[in-house]
């Protein structure tokens, strides 16, 4: 049945090859369920049923993408996308987060509806490779910089904007420890390096009284699932509508396309889904499915849904088949019943996560072509802008408005194609909204 189902053999694999892929996908991908809560409930939402919520969308993203397109990708809530729900959107917007996953539903219906249009492909194509990588770098030290000033190690200073903290006190020594150890398990190769160093640190802060363990007891390790009731259904669409909001909802968009695009490809060649064209087989479903698991996302209460590059150590186990993901998808849903556990992890714990995940992103830099200064100087701006801003579209704004301007500037307007133009106009109004340029022009 199952070898029916999946196609086991026709891709040369079994069930016990796909059953190891699963558990390992899961392993190197299961930090999210700690480290997505940790991040949204920063926004004024419940952090017990983000975790509850978090399992979800991850679970059913997972299980669908494995039936629907047959491939062994995981999606989770994505990093970097769910710092742009909170630091960019509620912090830096001021706007509600209820308002917050209204944009990020309206993003997944874009991208769905682009994905069935058929559109996808002129969108990726009309905005070049430098800006691309550049968007994966500049979010990569967004985070990065996020983990240190969640670690406490960097803070504010009044004369220099920031600084090294003056003193490192435990919960600073115990977050750097716990970055050597996931810094060590990934040179080392080990599965599951940042989960690893995440529980880890949090033992240790346990054994150092700087976690607070008192409320857990062996029998209450195991329990029910916690109650999603406060965040579920509690988007605001309508108060997404706005058109200071346009800017956002097009760069959640452009966010995840990017994510789920470079995702997909990086994985596919590994796991045997190019076809003899050279075309990657059912991305189509892959992106669909990435879509329907946003707009699933949105509804129960989290940031957007989007494929997980961790999904590579999966396919390098040897999973080739959907059987993979459902397998990953149901260790999701097993978590549910552990969540007294996954609330005592500090956030001293999940700050090492968010810098490495950071020096992950950050490595795209490097097939970005800096000695072409029409590439180097928007993909600059945008990772430069990205962490100095608070803001990741406003880094995508600005280096989508530098590449049409230098590239027209350098005679080779014709290679603006009309989407790109519109992709700069967006940009620009979105800068004009949010920096009250629209009212000085009224005055």
């Amino acid at each position: 049945m199952l070898d029916k189902l999946f196609e086991l053999n026709k891709r040369g694999t079994n069930v016990r090859r796909e059953i190891v892929a699963g558990v390992v996908t899961f392993l190197t991908m299961s930090y999210i369920v700690v480290v997505n809560p940790d991040i949204l409930a920063q926004t004024g939402m419940d952090k017990n049923a983000l975790i509850g919520v978090t399992i979800l969308a991850a679970a059913f993203g997972t299980i669908l993408v494995g039936f629907w397109a047959n491939v062994p990708f995981a999606m989770a809530p994505g990093m970097g996308l769910n710092a742009m729900f909170t630091y960019m959107l509620v912090q830096g917007h001021g706007v509600t987060w209820q308002t917050a996953l209204g944009v990020v539903f309206l993003s997944g219906l874009v991208f769905l509806l682009l994905t069935v249009i058929g559109a996808r492909e002129k969108i990726v194509a009309a905005i070049p490779l430098s800006l691309r990588l550049g968007a994966g770098a500049g979010i990569g030290l967004f985070i990065t910089f996020i983990g240190f000033n969640k670690l406490g190690l960097v803070v504010d200073n009044p004369a220099t904007l920031v600084s090294l903290v003056s003193a490192f006190d435990g919960k600073i020594v115990l977050g750097l420890i716990g970055l050597v150890i996931m810094g060590v398990l990934t040179v080392r190769k080990v599965r599951g390096a940042i989960l690893i160093g995440i529980v880890l640190v949090t033992v240790l802060g346990v054994l150092t009284g700087l976690v607070d363990s008192s409320s857990l007891s062996i029998g209450s390790m195991v329990s029910a699932p916690p109650s999603i009731a406060p965040i579920m259904f509690k988007l605001d669409i309508l108060g997404a509508l706005h058109i200071s909001l346009i800017g956002a909802i097009f760069s959640f968009m452009f966010v995840d396309l990017f994510d789920s695009v470079g995702t997909i490809v990086a994985c596919s060649h590994e796991a045997g889904l190019i076809g003899k064209d050279g075309k990657i087989k059912k991305i189509n479903r892959m992106l669909e499915a990435d879509a329907i698991a946003t707009l699933a996302g949105a509804l129960l209460g989290t940031s957007t849904t989007t494929t997980y590059i961790e999904s590579g150590a999966g396919i390098t186990e040897g999973g080739r088949t959907g059987l993979a993901s459902v397998v990953t998808g149901l260790l999701f849903i097993a978590a549910l019943f552990i969540t007294p556990l996954i609330a005592i992890v500090p956030e001293f714990a999940t700050a090492p996560a968010l810098i490495l995940v950071g020096v992950f992103m950050f490595r795209s830099i490097g097939k970005i072509d800096m000695s072409d200064f029409c590439s180097a100087m928007p993909a600059f701006l945008t990772i430069i802008l990205m962490p100095l801003t608070y803001s990741i579209s406003t880094g995508l704004a600005f280096g989508f408005m530098a590449h049409i301007i230098l590239t027209v500037a350098a005679g080779r307007g014709k290679k603006v194609g009309l989407v790109m133009w519109i992709i700069g106009l967006l940009s620009l109004t979105d800068i004009l909204v949010r920096t009250g340029a629209f009212a000085l022009i009224g005055k």
